[in-house]
């Protein structure tokens, strides 16, 4: 005796399921086969610092704007990954070595002369520790004039190109590299 609510197997139901199968099993054989790393794009690339600097003296940061993704390690050779926030275009994109120099708390924000030029309604100052500063609560200055390594509020602008020129982390993780980050530290920006 058959249940009421139980629906009954019958041939024809089975030979559905079946051709459902059948229809749907080659994606199912790709995704299996496919490289997982090749289908994540936010995967990180990361670097041997080696293949980069000839020693970690101080510590030492490789930022890769392709990958999005920044490397420090530490004088002792412990290594940390961050995701980024990139460069808007190649034109704002600065690679090469180059050095931290200055590090600030709560930084004020003013726009680089090109920028005022490119927006000229953007205010001439932000204090630091106001919320709209485009640096958000910590900056790592490089040799090179107006780029930083800074944190940001705006957590939309982290893996994506969304930056005038410069490296932005989560607040929360700028804090953390501020902190394990010291003055004379070598960088690499690829």
């Amino acid at each position: 005796m058959q249940s009421r609510n139980r629906p009954s197997l019958t041939r024809r139901s089975f030979a559905r399921g079946l051709g459902a199968i059948v229809l749907i099993a080659p994606s199912l054989v790709r995704a299996q086969t496919t490289d997982p790393v090749r289908r994540n794009v936010s995967s990180f690339r990361t670097h041997a610092w080696q293949d980069h600097f000839d020693a970690l003296g101080v510590g030492l940061i490789i930022s890769d704007t392709n990958s999005k993704v920044l490397q420090h390690w530490t004088a002792d050779g412990e290594m940390r990954l961050y995701p980024t926030s990139v460069p808007m275009t190649e034109e704002l994109t600065r690679r090469g070595y180059t050095e931290v120099v200055e590090k600030r708390k709560n930084p004020s924000w003013a726009p680089t002369p090109s920028m005022r030029e490119r927006n000229p309604e953007w205010p001439a100052r932000i204090p630091g520790g106001d919320p709209e500063n485009p640096l958000g609560t910590r900056a790592l200055y490089l040799s090179w004039q107006y780029y930083r390594i800074h944190g940001t509020a705006d957590t939309r602008k982290i893996g994506r190109r969304s930056s005038n020129g410069c490296i932005g982390l989560y607040n929360e993780q700028v804090e953390e590299l501020f902190d394990r980050v010291p003055v004379g530290t070598k960088v690499r920006l690829i």
